[in-house]
Formats: structure tokens, C-alpha cells, sequence
């Protein structure tokens, strides 16, 4: 019996390390993962009006939300950044590299889901939340009393894109009266449940269970 509860013990561990150092290597190859060899001159072309330098800010937060959606497993994450996503669009089209990738990094496949497809606006409005929760938890921020905002739903707004997405850090605040009419959404209400807006979600191989966008876009999510 007291073998039996050793051996049953060590099969655990063994079971917790295999877990944890998969969960590094995805996080790593994420991390590492040459976005701008395949995409850098497709996002060019759709957005000419980007620099090399901000084509690699966009990167550099589609490798961010690609963590979120890892972290989140099958519960969908919308994507809060226009640019973010027109990138994720153009390595969707490179078919056997976007396989491969999210083979390694999620062990499934990764959908794109298009915000106009989400279920219910209850479903976009946790996606967004469930990004900006993890947005903040990855670069350390508290998100209900926000000093910055995370790379993802800074972007578009330092990008100056006329499409983009942006987010203010409370809408309310003092000299920032008026922003709640302007089309910017309120990032101190998001995690809140209040206003929201987003480019979409991800998804796995069946569907999604959650929640996705608002703003239009895609997002990712599961089972």
C-alpha cells in the first residue's frame, strides 16, 4: 500500500513538471517567434502608413495577445488592438506556418472569430475583460487602479491609426472630461463590466465557449 501511494505520488510530480515545462516552452516559443520574416512586408502593404519600427510594435503585441489566449486555454480573449489583428489576419494566410504555430504553441488550432459572429454582447464584453485582465497580469499592472495601459490596448492609440481602437485610462478623470463622447473606451470601467470595445476574439477547433469583441475584429477562446 505505501508503495503503491509513492509510486502514485511520483507519477503526480512527474505529471505537475511535465505540465509546467510545456507550459515554458510554449511561452517561449511564442516569445521567440519570427512574426516579422513572414509578416513584416503583408503588413506593410496593408498598412503603408506604419514604420518598420511600429510594424515591430505590432509584433510585438500580437506575441503578447498569443500569450493571453495561451493563458487563458479555451475561454475566448477578444483582441483590444486594430493593428494587432490586421497582423494576425496575414499570418492566418500563411496556412501551413499558422498551423505549425499553433500546434506548438496552444496545441490546437487557434480560429480567428470575427466579432460580428460572437453570440451575444455579454459575450464580447467578458472577452474584452478577460483581456484586459490578463493584458494587466502579464505586465504587472493592477487592473482596477491602472497607472498604464497594457501593450495591447495602448497600441493603436500611440499608432495614431483612424480605425484603431482606443482606451483611456478612466474616462472620467480629471482632464479627460468629455472623452466617454469621442469614441475612446473607458479601460477603468472594463474590468468593471462597463464599456467596452475590442477587434474580436480566438477560438479553438470547435467553436468558442465565452466571449469575444465588440468593436469588430476577431478573438480566441475554445471547446
Amino acid at each position: 500500500m505505501i508503495k503503491f501511494v509513492i509510486i502514485a505520488g511520483l507519477a503526480l510530480l512527474a505529471g505537475l513538471l511535465w505540465r509546467n515545462w510545456a507550459r515554458q516552452r510554449q511561452a517561449g516559443y511564442i516569445a521567440a517567434y519570427p512574426y516579422a520574416r513572414f509578416l513584416d512586408r503583408r503588413l506593410a502593404a496593408r498598412r503603408p502608413e506604419l514604420t518598420a519600427e511600429q510594424r515591430a510594435e505590432v509584433f510585438a503585441a500580437l506575441s503578447d495577445y498569443f500569450v493571453l489566449c495561451r493563458r487563458a486555454g479555451r475561454r475566448m480573449v477578444a483582441m483590444p488592438s486594430q493593428a494587432a489583428d490586421d497582423a494576425w489576419h496575414e499570418f492566418i494566410l500563411f496556412t501551413r506556418h499558422y498551423d505549425k504555430f499553433c500546434r506548438t504553441a496552444f496545441g490546437r488550432f487557434l480560429h480567428h472569430t470575427p466579432a460580428e459572429a460572437m453570440q451575444s454582447p455579454t459575450q464580447a464584453s467578458e472577452g474584452l475583460r478577460r483581456a484586459w485582465r490578463l493584458a494587466c497580469a502579464h505586465e504587472q499592472i493592477d487592473p482596477k487602479k491602472p497607472q498604464r495601459l497594457p501593450r495591447l490596448f495602448a497600441l493603436d492609440a500611440k499608432l495614431g491609426l483612424a480605425d484603431g481602437f482606443v482606451y483611456r485610462l478612466d474616462c472620467l478623470a480629471a482632464g479627460q472630461a468629455g472623452a466617454a463622447g469621442d469614441s475612446a473606451f473607458c479601460a477603468s470601467h472594463i474590468g468593471c463590466g462597463g464599456a467596452s470595445g475590442c477587434g474580436g476574439g480566438c477560438s479553438g477547433d470547435s467553436g468558442s465557449s465565452d466571449s469575444g469583441g465588440d468593436g469588430g475584429g476577431g478573438g480566441c477562446g475554445g471547446d
